[in-house]
């Protein structure tokens, strides 16, 4: 039995007629005729009782029919998720995100735009460091990350999304906490919160470089087990902390935020694939974030 036969059966079903049900299909009567025949044959049963100008559905004909519908539904169902999944318009998307990269705004905007343009994928997301998710993504157990630069990716695929300058964080009350901007050395005589080297080894010494740079060694008075936590540590007292900008958009009491005029210390948020990338759904994602950064380029 054949799929060509079941959609010949269910045009004559519906015309109860051979002549215009081939017309409907484009085939001539005879090998309609024929292809009934044999379809009767198969099943072992008439499905059509032949009168000189009309046909009709014998008994094992109605039930025939609604059960041809039902398979030839699923059958295009069936092609339909096919097609989807291979357009990247259906299955499943994993997708980490370092703590930090959530603030920005891009980043939901991304989101929000996939979904919009993916509907039939469903999302599933995690949160943890940028080094730890390299190797989640390494042992397959996201798919993609956003993650915060400078960080040695090793071989796995790198694409910026957007450029981010740092800022520092001072408590409520600190000297410099009426000022809009700062040099990095300002700070020289304060205790700094800065989170575990292991976070991120690249971003820390980037930071620790730049206050070198500024003439002086930062005295870490306090780690915070994310970036972002360093802003409720300053809060707190402990210090004064350098975080990406964009945390700053969620105002915390007990501290003030200021630009830092020294241009060699910033970061960026950037997707982070595996090499020879299989999955249309991650190659869809990635050419969003791609199209993204070209926005912020121009």
């Amino acid at each position: 039995m054949e799929f060509r036969q079941l959609r010949y059966f269910l045009a004559v079903a519906e015309h109860l007629h051979f002549t215009v049900a081939a017309e409907r299909l484009g085939i001539a009567q005879p090998p309609l005729s024929q292809q009934i025949i044999k379809l009767e044959r198969e099943i072992g049963t008439k499905l059509f009782l032949r009168h000189p100008r009309r046909v009709e559905l014998t008994e094992a004909g109605v039930i025939f029919r609604e059960r041809a519908q039902r398979v030839l539904d699923d059958a295009n169902d069936a092609l339909e998720h096919v097609k989807m999944a291979a357009r990247g318009e259906s299955g499943n998307l994993s997708i980490g995100f370092a703590g930090s990269t959530v603030f920005h705004p891009t980043v939901a905007r991304l989101l929000r735009k996939f979904r919009e343009d993916y509907p039939g994928v469903k999302i599933r997301t995690e949160e943890s460091n940028s080094v730890a998710l390299l190797g989640k993504l390494a042992d397959a157990q996201v798919d993609c990350a956003m993650v915060r630069l400078p960080l040695d990716c090793g071989e796995l695929k790198v694409t910026p999304l957007v450029q981010e300058k740092m800022i520092a964080v001072l408590p409520s009350g600190h000297p410099l906490g009426h000022r809009r901007s700062i040099d990095l050395k300002q700070l020289a005589g304060d205790p700094f919160i800065l989170y575990p080297r292991a976070i991120n080894p690249e971003l820390h010494d980037a930071i620790i470089s730049a206050c070198r740079a500024a003439g002086f060694s930062p005295r870490i008075e306090m780690e915070s087990p994310q970036i972002s936590s360093g802003v409720n540590m300053a809060a707190a007292g402990f210090g004064v902390a350098i975080i990406p900008e964009s945390i700053a958009q969620f105002r915390a009491e007990g501290v003030t935020y200021q630009d830092i005029r020294n241009k060699d210390l910033g970061t960026a948020i950037a997707l982070i694939t595996r090499p020879r990338e299989k999955s249309v759904t991650v190659k869809n994602f990635t050419e969003l974030v791609r199209h993204a950064a070209k926005h912020f380029q121009e």
